[in-house]
């Protein structure tokens, strides 16, 4: 190949990769739209959080997210566990996520600006207001197969920092196995 096409590629590489606030926000915005429209129609949590799984897989990577709480022992889980451990840790997510909510009730959402602090990420600060309490939520969004939301930090507290002090802890003490038992029992409480 010819250098100077080499380098040309090389140089501009980074340019393709470079986080687009605007696009992130776009897509964050029509996620929680799509789930407070849903939120709107449930007469239950149980019925809610049925109907709004298939469109949080849809914004969310919840195989990214379940890799990161796990952290480095979740090279070590086989295929089978690691879909094993991502399916819990989904519903054991969405249901966290959905016991929030209060069928009826719809939280007032401020937008913030958006940042890019690194190539392939847009971080969409938040503040949220829901039953009378403010709340700083900043949703971390990766290109990951277009933009979805990798992490959740609520009044700066990392959802996935949080899980994997103790998913982490888990694996390093009794392996894979014991990281599932615990999503498994979590998921059933």
């Amino acid at each position: 190949m010819n250098r100077r096409l080499l380098l040309t590629l090389f140089c501009c590489l980074p340019l393709g990769l470079k986080a687009s606030p605007s696009e992130a926000e776009a897509k964050l915005r029509s996620a929680i739209n799509e789930v407070l429209t849903l939120a709107d129609r449930a007469s239950t949590n149980t019925a809610l959080t049925v109907s709004v799984r298939p469109v949080l897989v849809r914004y969310v990577s919840f195989e990214t997210m379940t890799k990161r709480a796990i952290g480095v022992g979740w090279r070590q889980f086989t295929p089978a566990q690691q879909q094993r451990a991502t399916d819990l840790f989904t519903t054991l997510v969405i249901r966290t996520y959905i016991g929030k909510f209060t069928p009826g009730e719809r939280p007032v959402i401020d937008y913030k600006i958006a940042t890019t602090p690194a190539a392939a990420r847009v971080d969409v600060p938040t503040s949220l207001i829901y039953k009378g309490s403010r709340y700083a939520v900043t949703y971390r969004m990766e290109q990951i197969g277009g933009w979805k939301i990798a992490d959740v930090v609520i009044e700066g507290v990392s959802m996935i920092a949080n899980y994997r002090s103790q998913l982490d802890a888990t694996f390093k003490q009794s392996g894979a196995e014991a990281v599932i038992r615990s999503l498994e029992q979590s998921v059933s409480r």
